[in-house]
């Protein structure tokens, strides 16, 4: 096998071991690349079907695009679908582009805080009705304790501190000093009851890795990843108040790679147009050990 096939098996074969090994298991959709590779390799594991919901978390600030391309493929995929938000903090205008809490603050409330009670199910969550297209109230409260998410240790620095099966707490709380170690392809899969596992098929996946996989299997995206003609694309998406497009003229998943191989951005981290990442020293890592993605 060549270097992507070994990625795509090994990625594969946690998937299915988590399907095997957890009940309640969900998958984190944010929309982006990453998570949308995840998605087609969940869908290469099971035949061209997800047999677990994919949660979605809505900050309600997110590039319109990207909710229209999510809200297309959840249909043209017959996806079980769900979204959670923190309506409280919305409607209280409790967030940065209200200009009433920072950046890392307004992460906390829309994302953090609306991840963990929509996976606990004390927040309500709303599911896809594939007969009206639109979303309902869902009526399953049962809480997530498995759950599946696209990121990659060389993504941001506090996730190269993940393992490929990470235990939380019942709070979704991250004790990052506390992992299982996971030599030789062994993964520990047996945690105590009321154990909050995180489980992380990409961990090993680089951005360029990510890219020639989509180029290879044609994988679709949100077309914000390409020039539009201003010279300018996204290389990382989140919320529009804090995400900035980078200079580029890569037009298609071709221009992309070789963008990627000529060194282009060798300097400059993938989420370098995230501003909330740039606001305070620490701040992420400290927003995932709450629960962050």
């Amino acid at each position: 096998m060549n270097h992507l096939d070994k990625l795509e098996s090994k990625s594969i074969h946690i998937i299915r071991e988590s399907y095997n090994q957890f009940k309640n298991l969900c998958m984190l959709w944010s929309i982006g690349k990453d998570s949308t590779v995840m998605l087609c390799l969940a869908r290469k594991a099971f035949f061209g079907h997800v047999p677990f919901p994919l949660v979605h978390i809505d900050t309600h600030y997110k590039i319109p695009a990207m909710i229209e391309y999510r809200d297309n493929l959840a249909r043209e995929y017959k996806l079980d679908l769900i979204y959670g938000e923190n309506a409280e903090a919305l409607k209280n205008k409790q967030t940065f582009p209200d200009k009433n809490v920072s950046r890392i603050e307004c992460c906390r409330l829309l994302k953090t805080e609306a991840l963990k009670n929509t996976l606990s199910g004390e927040w309500p969550r709303y599911r896809m009705n594939h007969d009206t297209g639109r979303y309902e109230v869902s009526n399953d409260k049962e809480p997530y304790t498995g759950v599946i998410v696209g990121v990659r240790a060389d993504e941001e620095g506090s996730r190269s501190k993940e393992r490929y099966f990470s235990p939380r707490d019942k709070n979704n709380d991250w004790d990052v000093g506390d992992q299982p170690p996971e030599f030789w392809g062994q993964y520990k899969t047996d945690f105590a009851p009321g154990t909050h596992l995180r489980i992380h098929p990409l961990l090993d996946w680089t951005e360029l890795d990510i890219w020639e996989y989509i180029r290879r299997e044609d994988v679709p995206v949100v077309p914000l990843y390409f020039d539009d003609g201003t010279g300018k694309r996204y290389r990382s998406l989140g919320c529009y108040p804090c995400t900035s497009p980078v200079e580029s003229t890569a037009k298609n998943f071709d221009d992309i790679v070789e963008e990627l191989k000529s060194g282009k951005f060798s300097n400059i981290a993938e989420r370098s147009g995230r501003e909330q990442d740039k606001e305070d020293g620490g701040g992420l890592e400290e927003l995932r050990k709450d629960g962050y993605m």
